[in-house]
C-alpha cells in the first residue's frame, strides 16, 4: 500500500511522522528523531541545502554506484519500533531505519510503502478530507487527532503481550 502526506509534528518535542494512504483514510505515525525531522522538512519545503545532507549524499551514492532505488516499505513494527527497507531494482533489499528511509525516498522521488500488516497494527483512522459532514466536522476531527498528537507516546504503540 502506498503512502504519503508526510507531516512532521512535534508533540512533546519529539517529531512524528505522519505517512497517509494514497486510497485510504488511515495515517501511520512514525517517532522519528530531530535531524530527519529536519531533513525530511526542508525537503518537503523544497529548500535545497548549498552542500548535500547526509540523505543528498545517499541519493548521490545510489546513483553513482549504477543502483536504482525502487521503493522504500515499512516491513514490520516490533515492540513500538518501525522497519524499513530499500528496495533496489534487482531486488537487493537493505534494511534502515524508516526515518533515513523515508527522507531518501523523498529525494529520490520513489513511493514509500507500508505492508497491510503495519497499517492494521499501527494505522490510525482518521475521515477523508471531502468528508460529507462538510467542513465543521472535518475541523472537529483534526483537533481531535491534534490533541491525540498531544497526547500519545511512542509507549502507546508497543504491541500487547503475546500476540
Amino acid at each position: 500500500m502506498r503512502v504519503v502526506g508526510i507531516r512532521v509534528e512535534p508533540p512533546q518535542s519529539q517529531p512524528v511522522l505522519l505517512l497517509r494512504e494514497v486510497d485510504g483514510e488511515r495515517y501511520l505515525p512514525i517517532w522519528i528523531g530531530q535531524s530527519e525531522a529536519a531533513s525530511i522538512a526542508l525537503r518537503q519545503k523544497g529548500i535545497e541545502p548549498p552542500r548535500p545532507l547526509t540523505h543528498d549524499l545517499i541519493v548521490n551514492l545510489i546513483g553513482e554506484f549504477g543502483q536504482t532505488l525502487v521503493e522504500v516499505r515499512i516491513v514490520d513494527m516490533q515492540e513500538g519500533t518501525f522497519y524499513a527497507e530499500m528496495v533496489f531494482a534487482n531486488d537487493l533489499r537493505i534494511s534502515a531505519r524508516p526515518s533515513d528511509s523515508i527522507a531518501v525516498a523523498m529525494r529520490a522521488d520513489v513511493p514509500i510503502i507500508a505492508d497491510e500488516e503495519v497499517l492494521a497494527e499501527a494505522g490510525l483512522l482518521i475521515p477523508d478530507e471531502e468528508s460529507e459532514d462538510g467542513p465543521d466536522a472535518k475541523e472537529d476531527e483534526v483537533e481531535k487527532f491534534k490533541e491525540f498528537l498531544d497526547n500519545v507516546s511512542p509507549d502507546d504503540f508497543k504491541a500487547s503481550g503475546g500476540a
